[in-house]
């Protein structure tokens, strides 16, 4: 399982998810207008789930139906860089 960043992060990029993640899985840009976890590298620790203020995290199998298109999101940030 990994986990996935949707909607609720954008525009926020408060950035504490990244610092708490041991595997440093979670990334973005100064183009880009929210964080995104690369599921390549992404444990199932869940500590960046926990301290998300806008509760934009999720498990892959609890991401609300709504947002399912963010696990392409992420992985399509990581295929273009």
């Amino acid at each position: 399982m990994f986990y996935v960043i949707a909607e609720p992060c954008i525009d926020v990029k408060d950035g504490v998810c990244m610092d708490v993640c041991p595997t440093q899985c979670i990334h973005t840009s100064d183009e880009a207008r929210q964080y995104y976890i690369d599921a390549s590298g992404c444990i199932d620790c869940r500590a960046c789930e926990l301290v998300c203020p806008v509760g934009a995290i999720f498990s892959y199998y609890d991401l609300p139906e709504k947002w399912k298109d963010y696990v392409k999101v992420n992985a399509d940030f990581f295929k273009a860089g």
